[in-house]
């Protein structure tokens, strides 16, 4: 909140004032995440100069692959300084005896935080069909778990609509209030600034005093982009992205500079925003997104 000096009356007023488009498009930044793979991670062998220090980190859940894959990840990332968010894939849960497992090993390594997803598995695995039953299992704070992310869905959910992705985001956030715990929202990438927009003021006050980062595809080559666009269902956007665009622009890189500064004009004009961060998957890379944000932060 900044403050402004009353002449007249000869004392100071707190007056919330809005933050012009390059302060917001800099707390942005400042606030900002990435994902990384555990093959990324590994590829690695010390802490790489381009990794800001205390960054978060998520560690996504590959259908393919263990969740055990993500131990070392975490350890990893906490001696460099930043801080892991493994994803929880709800449905991809064996047993309870499993993610006791699971969850004593993060415990171990010092890992507090973790994202919530009901996973891209067709075939529930276990006890729990999604992230709401996970949460009722109690687990989480029993294994020193203080705060969790839950998934935001701008463009849709394959199966479910949005009353019951509102209907299920409520029930999170009532039970985070309840158990004391702390709750943030990191939604799906989209390239659709409207998009993005109407989801923040239809959640507006669902959401109100719960962080929202949004997700970003960072820089890569346009024409990959596409390719991953299909796979994640974020379609429609992808085809408002390339209305009008040629071959020869397919070829040229993609930044998420023009939505940067789109979202920076929209936060900068409301004052209660949810909107804290952006949230990058770097399908081009790890180290070029992590430049990105690094060149955007100067």
């Amino acid at each position: 909140m900044l403050m402004t000096m009353n002449f007249e009356q000869g004392k100071v007023d707190c007056m919330p004032q809005l933050p012009d488009p390059a302060f917001a498009a800099a707390e942005l930044i400042y606030h900002a995440s990435l994902e990384a793979t555990p093959r990324q991670v590994s590829a690695l062998e010390s802490r790489p100069e381009w990794l800001p220090e205390g960054i978060r980190v998520y560690v996504p859940f590959l259908p393919s692959s263990n969740f055990e894959d993500a131990f070392d990840t975490c350890k990893a990332l906490l001696i460099w300084g930043a801080v892991p968010v493994p994803h929880l894939p709800a449905r991809a849960v064996p047993s309870e005896e499993k993610l006791r497992e699971w969850l004593l090993a993060l415990n171990v390594l010092g890992v507090k935080q973790l994202l919530l997803i009901s996973g891209d598995i067709e075939t529930v695995q276990g006890p729990y069909a999604d992230t709401m039953q996970l949460l009722q299992s109690g687990l989480l704070q029993e294994y020193g778990i203080e705060s969790f992310g839950v998934a935001g869905h701008p463009e849709g959910h394959p199966h479910a609509d949005q009353t019951a992705l509102k209907h299920a985001l409520e029930f999170k956030i009532n039970y985070a209030k309840e158990h004391g715990l702390s709750l943030w929202v990191v939604t799906q990438f989209s390239f659709d600034q409207t998009v993005l927009e109407q989801w923040l003021d239809e959640h507006q006050t669902i959401l109100a005093g719960i962080p929202v980062y949004l997700g970003l595809a960072g820089p890569t080559r346009l024409k990959n982009l596409l390719s991953y666009a299909a796979q994640c269902g974020v379609a429609t956007s992808a085809k408002a992205l390339t209305k009008n665009i040629n071959a020869v622009r397919l070829l040229r890189p993609w930044t998420p500079d023009s939505l940067l500064e789109g979202l920076a004009v929209y936060q900068s004009n409301r004052s209660e925003s949810v909107l804290k961060g952006i949230h990058l998957f770097p399908f081009g890379g790890l180290k070029q997104s992590a430049e990105w944000l690094a060149n955007k932060a100067r």
